[in-house]
């Protein structure tokens, strides 16, 4: 099998070496492109990749096409390809918003996999969801889970409409725990803990409490009632949020995230038939 990567950003460089590093490939080759001729030249020192710089060299020698370009390029992206892809590839996309269907029409291939990755797949935990056009078999299906989730975990899903839900929790998720995560520093910075100390603090405290839920059944409530004690220090802090109507907000924050997921698959639809 061939694979080839399209873009050389944080995320496609990071499905690349993780592919390369794994046992996915046990024959066949790992094609990358970039038009960054300085990222050209990182992917080369490598020595992980067959690197290129024209769809034209790489795209028809490929089984499956990684495209881990931003959404905004998308459209002109697959107007390039569309002259290129055959009706036996299988696209593989981790554009944000970006449908099956406008992916169908713009490159005319019918095996589309949309999947929706997050930023821990930098580190080996990300958590990548995933669906995919009718066209694909099971034994195809199977073999885009394993590619997926050779960055962390994999889920399947059966609708775009829980792609673009799975947005708004695990796919900008990561950054909902930094925001809360600052604001913890922060009041440890305002109570005289040194910067190292304060990072210490919350770092580990988030480690823990993680490794906590995912070994084990306890859900959160539980975990939390465990903590908190009638009167104690953690009960005025859930109180406190409880009365700021702070579990409210952060499910508003995710809301927001899924229907943007969603208005930007509306805007890419509309460049790419503006394109056609």
């Amino acid at each position: 099998m061939n694979v080839l990567v399209i873009g050389g950003g944080n995320m496609g460089m990071t499905y690349a070496e993780a592919i390369a590093k794994s046992n996915f490939l046990t024959s066949g080759s790992l094609m990358i492109l970039d038009q960054s001729e300085e990222k050209q030249a990182e992917l080369r020192a490598s020595g992980l990749f067959d690197v290129h710089d024209r769809l034209t060299t790489c795209l028809p020698k490929a089984d499956v096409v990684l495209v881990a370009v931003k959404p905004v390029h998308a459209p002109a992206l697959m107007v390039e390809m569309k002259p290129l892809v055959s009706a036996g590839q299988l696209i593989v996309s981790i554009m944000a918003g970006v449908t099956i269907d406008t992916i169908q029409q713009g490159v005319g291939a019918k095996k589309v996999v949309r999947a929706m990755p997050n930023l821990p797949a930098l580190v080996g935990l990300g958590m990548t969801s995933f669906t995919a056009s009718d066209h694909v078999s099971r034994l195809e299906l199977a073999a885009i889970e394993q590619l997926l989730g050779t960055t962390g975990r994999s889920i399947g899903l059966t609708s775009e409409a829980e792609i673009d839900a799975s947005t708004g929790i695990s796919g900008s998720g990561p950054a909902y725990i930094f925001y809360f995560m600052q604001a913890m520093m922060d009041a440890a910075l305002k109570m005289g803990f040194s910067q190292a100390d304060a990072r210490l603090l919350v770092g580990q405290t988030f480690a823990g409490a993680v490794e906590l839920f995912n070994t084990s059944t306890l859900s959160p409530e539980d975990w939390m009632a465990r903590v908190a004690s009638k009167g104690g220090t953690t009960r005025a802090a859930l109180d406190s949020m409880d009365d700021n109507n702070v579990n409210a907000l952060i499910q508003e924050a995710a809301y927001a995230a899924f229907h943007r997921a969603e208005e930007l698959g509306k805007q890419t639809k509309g460049k790419e038939v503006a394109n056609a």
